[in-house]
């Protein structure tokens, strides 16, 4: 490796960074991490702190799970590559499929679709649920509908679902035939409302409005998260995911889960799904999948559709989708063996314990800072605080502001997330009640800070 001193010279000069402007991290580098054990990570200069982010939501086991990294390097010594295309397969994905139907079976899923991650899986699912409705001779169903604040990653498909500005805008126009509703958002939604059963019950009104708009027999999917991540980890109330599963079904149209956060664990439960008592047609699933070791996804694909697929005689049914690394072998062994390992530890129990712990922390800086306006969690190892400069206007707070707090709990022992005035909480799902403090107390010290 290339020492510090040159790391540090060529930062961001030669590279752009995902989800940020060049010029910011020209005039403001990023952190260069080198290492990472157990739940904490190292930065170049030798400053170790826990994790506050997860890596990216993907990294629920840490950064030490030996045997999901011996298992690449038995993969990569025994068949580095070979293509899953029509008439070739590999060992591992057979048996990494069939685990993964015992394992999503609760939800009513039994197939996988393999990719090499979310925004690949967002694509094909929606690909899927068109062609599904035109192997039934229902061609006209091409819609799709999605939530505001909602995130479904940055392929074209996928970001017209999207209900973020910030990662649509600047690349209109995007798919047409993509519609959005409110979210159920408390803190801030277009009906003033703050109790989260009654913004339920009026955004699934507003659901079968736009649907009954659009005439439901153009719509083919309706694509949610059942905690929205991104969006700034806006958990819906228990009724509102079976209330969108409900008004799906009654229309005809598909049900697409997009659980590339919430699957493995993260919520407490096995899948986000499952949290609220749904089954989708179709779950989107990478992330977790293999601990962010490997590039992988998979999505899981429910028995009417598959049985539509498997027993059409029309041709229709041939699938036209695909990437080069969808299958992996190493990727599907580095899957297995996170799936081995995310069940004998049994990680969505402590990301339950821990996950009440840390919004219980959260809601305790609250009390203190008023710059705190909402503090968002209560769904297993997924948090967020957002920020104000004026709690009753609920002003959003300044960049430089929020960056601070940032930077300060960086130094002060835990890596936290800034999206927008929101800081976004997800650690590895294996962390300690002493890891939840660090969190919580390197958060107080950047409050004190500003």
């Amino acid at each position: 490796m290339k020492d510090s001193n040159f790391l540090k010279e060529n930062n961001a000069r030669h590279l752009w960074h995902p989800m940020a402007h060049p010029a910011d991290s020209l005039n403001n580098p990023p952190d260069i991490i080198v290492g990472g054990e157990g739940v904490k990570i190292t930065d170049v200069d030798g400053h170790s702190v826990v994790d506050g982010v997860g890596g990216l939501w993907n990294v629920n086991l840490g950064y030490s799970c030996q045997p999901v990294k011996d298992a690449i390097t038995a993969q990569l010594n025994r068949l580095p590559y070979y293509s899953i295309f029509r008439g070739t397969t590999n060992d591992l994905v057979i048996e990494l499929s069939w685990m993964l139907r015992e394992f999503f079976a609760p939800d009513g899923l039994s197939r996988a679709f393999f990719t090499s991650g979310g925004s690949d899986g967002v694509e094909i699912a929606l690909r899927l649920a068109r062609q599904y409705h035109k192997v039934r001779g229902d061609a006209g169903r091409v819609k799709f509908l999605s939530l505001k604040k909602g995130y479904h990653g940055t392929h074209t498909l996928g970001a017209s679902v999207n209900g973020n500005p910030n990662f649509r805008t600047q690349y209109e126009p995007l798919m047409p035939g993509c519609h959005h509703i409110p979210a159920p958002y408390p803190y801030r939604n277009p009906f003033n409302e703050s109790d989260p059963e009654k913004l339920a019950q009026l955004c699934l009104a507003a659901l079968e409005d736009e649907i009954k708009f659009q005439d439901p027999s153009t719509i083919a999917a309706m694509i949610m998260e059942p905690v929205l991540g991104a969006g700034g980890v806006i958990p819906p109330h228990e009724s509102f995911m079976p209330g969108v599963r409900e008004i799906c079904s009654k229309h005809g149209i598909l049900f697409v889960a997009d659980e590339v956060i919430t699957a493995y664990g993260r919520t407490g439960a096995w899948s986000g799904s499952r949290r609220f008592g749904v089954k989708p047609d179709m779950a989107v699933t990478a992330k977790a999948i293999t601990n962010g070791y490997f590039p992988f996804g998979a999505v899981m694909i429910s028995d009417e559709i598959s049985e539509t697929f498997e027993k059409d005689t029309s041709g229709k049914a041939a699938i036209g989708s695909g990437y080069t690394y969808s299958g992996h072998p190493v990727g599907a062994a580095a899957a297995i063996a996170c799936l081995q390992e995310t069940e004998r530890l049994n990680v969505k129990d402590n990301a339950a314990a821990r996950g009440q712990q840390l919004f219980e922390g959260l809601q305790d800086l609250a009390k203190t800072y008023d710059t705190i306006g909402d503090v968002r969690g209560g769904y297993g190892l997924m948090c967020a605080l957002e920020l104000v400069s004026d709690r009753a206007a609920k002003t959003p707070i300044d960049k430089a502001t929020i960056g601070k707090v940032q930077k300060t709990a960086y130094a002060a022992g835990a890596m936290v997330r800034v999206s927008g005035n929101n800081i976004i909480l997800s650690p590895p799902l294996i962390l300690s009640s002493a890891d939840v403090d660090t969190i919580v107390s390197a958060l107080d010290a950047g409050f004190k800070s500003i």
